[in-house]
């Protein structure tokens, strides 16, 4: 969703607004929010699948059957009652009570799904302000939030998770998988039918991303997956089931510190594991868990006071025990561990030499709003085929993010699908990267016989006539001639090119075709961005010389009559200015959105570059090893570098191509943001130093 930071920052104000008018502290007003967010984003998942359920329903007699609970289960949403719609709260007339409608809202959604009772909160409504809580339903009835598609409530209650922990209303410890990383596992791994373990779930993302993924397929999830989590913390967990409500889900989430307990081990093995834990816990009792039948590597490092010194290396041997024969998991884990020595060494070895190690996949700093170090994300795969069996694919995805804000960064779509492809050349599956290849060669070939430039020439041209009669325009004029030539130039080669077809030798000779006209894009762009600066500048001269001799007019009237036409010329002069803004977008796109390419030039040219990223590293259509990317490491390599399992040890680094978008500006706040980020990085392992230290001396 485009401007999604803004639209939190306003929710939060929002929210923060009931604050000042209840009683309540911060850590007391957090649920309140979240069911106003959860009651939010389960109606409009309701009114999309309304609309889809709706033409599918059976009529008798010209009677259309209505709509019952049965029908949004198997399409992944939950029905609502009309009372607790969310149109029907903000439209609520005066003479009734917000927090009773929102009350009686909640309490008609547990009777109707009754893992959901005693979850949603309720009576905490009835001491909010009045006017203060109407405010904020108003405000949660954002068209932006109709509109939403995706985990939003995920993306929004991390945000708010954030919000509060900063008023130390909640536990600064926790934080919660980025959307795009929890999708990354989701496609790495593949969970389309089993059990579904998470035994760190959070507010149940992991649960809800393999759900979409069983959508995508055209499937119901209720019926391909079994959802089993694990959580401490019991506000989490009523979050945890809020969310897997809201998508229509179900799962069995238990109240557990994962260390000691293990409330699913009757429904072991499973086939998928998915997980995000707590990174660099020492805490752990070592006396508690040393006889634990998930610890198959042993116990890591135990310290002086009985406490295993780092919990990672519990977590990964957990995780490796769940598994089944042919199961699958994907943990995000502090980027330390990979290399970590002494006893977390032995444990990683024994790790390793079982083949089971299948993919590790290196991440930069700044994905997670709560966190600002770097990590990886660890696969394991007990099903891999025999020749890949002791193999382990490092991939190191640090240079590839997109900047979400100055702080935050993620996976664009077509990085989580480029990254992703490689999983699939790894595993043989060179038909689907070569259909990927495919989807963005026909997208940019879509997008370039689309590119219509007659609009934004006919505005330019009108736009130079008007300034023609008050200034020089021949600079304007030699722009329009010139960007005249060019269109038609790049229509013609557009014509010419060929739809692609699916071979990788077809692809590449179609990719070729496209390269010269994605460079002919990028001479368009710079040509309408001069032409418009161009018209500015005529508009500045204008606007200067008309007020200038209306100014120097002695007679009092004819000056009046003088600065009324001027200000006529320069009144037009903006209006032809926002006609060639707006001729603008369709081409080169709109401004106001950077998360993804609009305008047709400017999407052709991304699409060819995405199709670009993959040809120009996998020419063959095939997996190999390219530096400072990825590298195919067998158990020999492994052995020689102590069985670290940090892919920068081993991919190497990339050459450095020369970037013809840079931003120097943008790159200094980058430095800066860095500079941010490893000075946190010190801090956090200055203090891990000056405890171990501690406990050397005790």
């Amino acid at each position: 969703m485009e401007h999604i930071g803004k639209l939190e920052q306003r929710l939060w104000g929002a929210a923060d607004s009931l604050r000042a008018n209840s009683n309540f502290a911060s850590n007391e007003y957090f649920m309140p929010v979240m069911g106003l967010i959860f009651l939010r984003h389960a109606y409009s998942r309701f009114l999309k699948v309304r609309d889809e359920i709706i033409p599918t329903l059976p009529s008798r007699g010209g009677r259309t059957r209505p709509l019952a609970k049965e029908d949004f289960s198997a399409r992944s949403s939950i029905f609502l009652r009309d009372n607790a719609q969310f149109d029907y709260l903000v439209s609520l007339p005066e003479s009734e009570t917000a927090s009773t409608a929102v009350i009686a809202a909640m309490k008609s959604i547990e009777e109707d799904y009754t893992t959901l009772e005693g979850l949603l909160p309720k009576q905490e409504y009835a001491e909010l302000d009045e006017d203060a809580l109407r405010q904020v339903l108003r405000i949660f009835n954002d068209p932006a939030l109709q509109r939403a598609d995706g985990d939003v409530f995920g993306r929004i209650y991390e945000y708010f998770l954030t919000q509060f922990a900063d008023q130390k209303a909640h536990d600064n410890g926790e934080f919660f998988t980025p959307v795009s990383l929890v999708e990354t596992i989701v496609n790495f791994i593949e969970p389309t039918r089993g059990k579904v373990i998470d035994p760190a779930c959070g507010s149940g993302g992991m649960f809800v991303q393999s759900a979409h993924f069983v959508e995508a397929m055209k499937a119901n999830p209720n019926e391909r997956l079994t959802f089993y989590g694990m959580e401490k913390n019991p506000t989490t967990i009523r979050l945890a089931k809020m969310n897997l409500a809201v998508h229509g889900l179900e799962g069995d989430i238990q109240k557990a510190i994962s260390y000691y307990e293990d409330p699913h081990k009757s429904y072991a093995p499973f086939d998928y594991v998915m997980a995000n834990p707590p990174f660099n816990v020492d805490e752990i009792d070592a006396e508690k868990i040393k006889e634990d039948k998930r610890l198959s590597f042993g116990l890591p490092g135990v310290n002086k006071g009985g406490k295993v010194s780092n919990g990672n290396y519990v977590w990964m041997s957990f995780f490796h025990s769940y598994l089944s024969d042919t199961g699958r998991a994907g943990i995000v884990m502090s980027s330390q561990a990979s290399s970590a020595g002494g006893q977390e060494a032995k444990v990683r070895e024994a790790m390793v030499k079982t083949g089971d190690m299948d993919i590790m996949l290196a991440i930069r700093s700044n994905f997670f709003y709560t966190r600002t170090v770097p990590c990886e994300i660890w696969f394991m795969d007990k099903g891999k085929p025999e020749h890949l069996k002791g193999k382990v694919l490092m991939l190191d995805a640090r240079q590839v993010f997109r900047k979400v804000t100055r702080k935050i960064c993620d996976f664009s779509p077509e990085q989580e699908r480029n990254l992703t492809s490689i999983v699939w050349l790894y595993r043989g599956q060179q038909d689907r990267f070569a259909g990927l290849v495919q989807d963005y060669l026909s997208t940019a070939w879509d997008e370039a016989k689309a590119t219509d430039f007659a609009d934004l020439l006919d505005v330019v041209g009108e736009a130079c006539t008007h300034f023609a009669a008050h200034t020089d325009a021949a600079e304007l004029r030699a722009g329009i001639e010139k960007l005249t030539v060019d269109a038609k130039a790049y229509g013609e080669a557009a014509s010419a090119l060929a739809q692609p077809e699916a071979s990788i030798d077809a692809l590449t000779a179609a990719w070729t075709a496209m390269q010269p006209l994605a460079d002919q894009a990028k001479t368009l762009i710079k040509e309408i961005d001069h032409l418009a600066k161009v018209a500015q500048k005529a508009q500045d001269t204008t606007a200067k010389t008309l007020s200038a001799d209306a100014e120097a007019i002695e007679n009092e009237d004819a000056q009046k009559k003088a600065l009324a036409a001027a200000r006529k010329v320069i009144s037009d002069g903006k209006k032809y200015l926002a006609a060639i803004t707006a001729a603008r977008v369709a081409l080169t796109g709109n401004p106001e959105i950077h998360l993804t390419p609009t305008g047709a030039l400017k999407r052709f040219r991304y699409f060819e570059g995405q199709a670009d990223w993959l040809l120009s590293r996998f020419p063959e259509g095939r997996l190999r090893d390219v530096e400072g990317l990825v590298k195919l490491v067998d158990q020999a390599e492994l052995a020689e570098n102590d069985y670290s399992l940090t892919p920068g040890r081993y991919v190497g680094v990339a050459p450095e191509a020369e970037d013809e978008d840079f931003d120097f500006e943008e790159a200094i706040k980058e430095i800066h943001d860095e500079l941010e980020t490893l000075n946190a990085e010190a801090t956090e392992l200055a203090e891990t130093i000056a405890k171990n230290f501690a406990e050397l001396i005790v």
